[in-house]
């Protein structure tokens, strides 16, 4: 066994020095390119052979040296080296940039940070249980359903525009101003309601009046018509005894 693979080992290796020596590295060296190369990359040297260039490339020939690569490379780095203080500054003016969006966007979102809400919160919310409680009242007094109803349609108004102020991507002043409106509206409506109770307490306690006193009417019928027949009698009596 043994043999056996050190037999395929010199095979292949015999192989391989076979291979090696028929494969060779040749280099021809070109004088002519090579100048040609020098001179467009640096500008340095002559184009050869004179007649060549002389004789097709003339124009060529006479700016060749003028116009090499190095003037190029040269102005490239420059104008990287200037861009690089440029990219910097717009890199600066980024990073601020993205600073302030980050603060506009924390202003404007209403559930990270409301701070308008925990400014006017509280007497909004106290005006909006005050206006529910009063809606409550309302047929306590002698209201309808319906007017209950009325009334409630408006405390679910504000309240969804509380909510959507809340959740709306505003910065926190205009938020601030959002609130205060919807105080003012709170407000009004709620000594509108306020009235709007009096009234009917006023034609409660009328209706409750008018009904005592013709209760009292009804049951003083009989002394009312003793009363009228007292009276005259009375009267007739008076005319009776009258001298002539």
């Amino acid at each position: 066994m043994n043999r056996k693979y050190f037999v395929t080992g010199l095979v292949f290796l015999v192989t391989a020095a076979g291979f090696a020596q028929g494969v060779q590295m040749t280099y021809e060296h070109d004088e002519a390119k090579m100048k040609q190369i020098t001179v467009m990359e640096s500008g340095i040297g002559a184009l050869t052979p004179d007649w060549y260039y002389n004789t097709l490339h003339e124009n060529y020939s006479k700016g060749a040296a003028s116009k090499n690569k190095t003037l190029f490379r040269t102005m490239a780095g420059i104008n990287l080296y200037n861009q690089k203080d440029m990219a910097e500054s717009i890199d600066s003016a980024l990073v601020k940039r993205a600073a302030v969006e980050a603060l506009n966007i924390a202003d404007r979102s209403g559930g990270m940070l409301d701070i308008a809400w925990s400014a006017e919160g509280p007497k909004v919310s106290a005006k909006m249980s005050e206006f529910l409680v009063n809606i409550g009242k309302i047929q306590m007094t002698g209201g309808t359903q319906d007017e209950y109803d009325y009334w409630l349609q408006y405390y679910n108004v504000y309240t969804c525009a509380i909510r959507s102020t809340q959740d709306a991507y505003m910065p926190n002043a205009l938020r601030k101003r959002e609130y205060l409106k919807i105080y003012d509206d709170v407000m009004r409506k709620n000594e509108l309601l306020v009235r709007y109770l009096v009234r009917l307490s006023n034609s409660k306690k009328v209706d409750e009046l008018l009904q005592q006193a013709g209760q009292k009417l009804t049951n003083s019928k009989p002394d009312i018509v003793r009363a009228a027949m007292s009276r005259w009698k009375a009267s007739g009596m008076r005319i009776n005894t009258h001298p002539f």
